[in-house]
């Protein structure tokens, strides 16, 4: 028989993505996918280096994992983002690590898992091959109900803090036919939602037009969208948008087809056009904030979740209440807010990181109590509306409690139970919390 693998993930959807991946290629090989890591014969940790201590949290798994294990210790394999940058430094800094496989050496993963158990240390960064099949069986999905599907991968924008094009290379689009097929048999295997990701999903531009020959659209992205609404697939969602590609013809894709979700993730960083141009990302606040009227004018109300991040090197305090203004403006329905880290190899980790601790910290909290403000207004005009759940799964919280999410990307939890895992069902919202929405389901139809 073959060994037991344990895989755990760290970091985005395209990590997510990459290990159930590894886990088809793994269960087509022969080999048993665990739950945990007390028992595997092998532990593959699936790494993401977003962030400083996004990579190091992995080398302290590995090291909880080694000592809870004396007596068997399993081999151990690193994989993704800090497999890619780190390569072969991985086994000097953890000589416990067997395995470093790069971001586009997952199709390869038993071949190479065969090696480790021959007794060689294996070292993978090569690049995916043409062959490489985006299929997956429905056992290796994270969810019954939702699947990712990646449209493309890398990135071309080398903004100045991000380590993402060294560590996932150049973006490369998968043609736009492959990516239907893959949604029309995933609606007929009884997936209710897709996830089109990528780090750039409006970058989106495939070699040929091949699959898109029937639907118009000012950008090739917009073309997909209405490509795979036709699928008929019943909800279909995508991120992450880029503002400097982002076209408002994406906007009217989403006003076209019910199926096209109404939630949009724009990430911003900062509010500030110095700040913009130091971080490289080829936009200003004006353009950005077109970008934001084109959403909020859509036919009907779209979410908008963003990102930003404070204390970048040479961040003024004016140049932060920019930010502030920015936030005040877009009223998000969800912010997701880093304080800056230096990644070694990056542009900006030349730059003076002359912000102190306590003065990204101050900031932080001053956005986060802006976004906390903005948020509780948006959720509270949720009272007494009636929204669709995609019921996922059991509230972490309550028993008798059942959890989904609605099309515009909120949580919501209702009284339920597990009959109606799977189903889309009606739910007034009776309850607005801080990052959720609480309600009764109307009626017994799924919808």
């Amino acid at each position: 028989m073959k060994p037991s693998v344990y895989i755990e993930t760290h970091g985005c959807q395209m990590n997510v993505a990459d290990s159930e991946r590894a886990e088809d290629r793994l269960r087509s090989a022969g080999y048993k996918i665990i739950g945990s890591s007390t028992d595997a014969d092998i532990v593959l940790f699936n790494t993401c280096s977003i962030r400083e201590r996004a990579s190091q949290k992995v080398f302290n798994r590995i090291g909880e994992v080694r000592r809870s294990r004396r007596r068997a210790a399993p081999a151990i394999g690193v994989l993704g983002c800090v497999a890619q940058l780190e390569g072969a430094a991985i086994f000097e800094h953890t000589p416990d690590v067997d395995l470093v496989l790069g971001t586009r050496a997952t199709d390869r993963l038993p071949d190479l898992l065969e090696r480790v158990e021959a007794g060689e240390k294996v070292l993978d960064l090569g690049e995916r091959d043409d062959a490489d099949s985006w299929l997956l069986s429905a056992a290796s999905r994270h969810s019954p109900y939702i699947a990712f599907v990646p449209i493309i991968e890398g990135c071309n924008k080398f903004c100045s803090y991000c380590i993402v094009p060294f560590s996932r290379g150049r973006e490369k689009s998968r043609l736009a036919s492959d990516v239907i097929a893959d949604i029309v048999a995933l609606r007929s295997e009884g997936f209710r939602e897709v996830h089109l990701i990528g780090q750039n999903v409006n970058s989106f531009r495939p070699r040929t037009d091949e699959g898109l020959e029937s639907f118009g659209g000012a950008t090739m992205f917009s073309r997909l969208l209405r490509a795979v609404a036709a699928t008929g697939m019943e909800r279909i969602k995508f991120t992450t948008s880029f503002p400097r590609d982002f076209h408002s013809d994406i906007v009217s894709a989403i006003d076209e087809n019910e199926n096209l979700c109404d939630w949009v993730h724009l990430p911003v960083q900062s509010g500030n056009n110095h700040v913009l141009r130091l971080m490289r990302r080829g936009y200003t606040a004006e353009s950005y904030l077109k970008c934001v009227d084109a959403i909020k004018s859509a036919n009907r109300k779209l979410a908008l979740t963003s990102d930003v991040i404070v204390g970048f090197p040479g961040e003024t305090e004016s140049e932060f209440e920019d930010t502030m203004s920015l936030v005040e403006r877009c009223d998000f329905d969800g912010l997701y807010m880093f304080k800056y880290s230096e990644r070694p190899g990056t542009p900006s980790a030349a730059l003076l990181d002359d912000v102190s601790k306590e003065e990204k910290t101050r900031r932080y909290l001053d956005l986060e109590q802006l976004q906390r403000r903005k948020q509780k207004m948006i959720y509270d005009d949720y009272l007494g509306r009636e929204v669709a759940v995609l019921v996922v799964g059991e509230s972490t919280k309550s028993a008798s409690d059942m959890n989904g999410h609605s099309t515009c990307q909120k949580v919501v939890n209702f009284a339920g139970d597990r009959h109606l895992l799977g189903q889309t069902v009606r739910v007034t919202i009776t309850e607005a919390k801080q990052n959720s929405l609480y309600g009764e389901q109307r009626g017994c139809a799924a919808i």
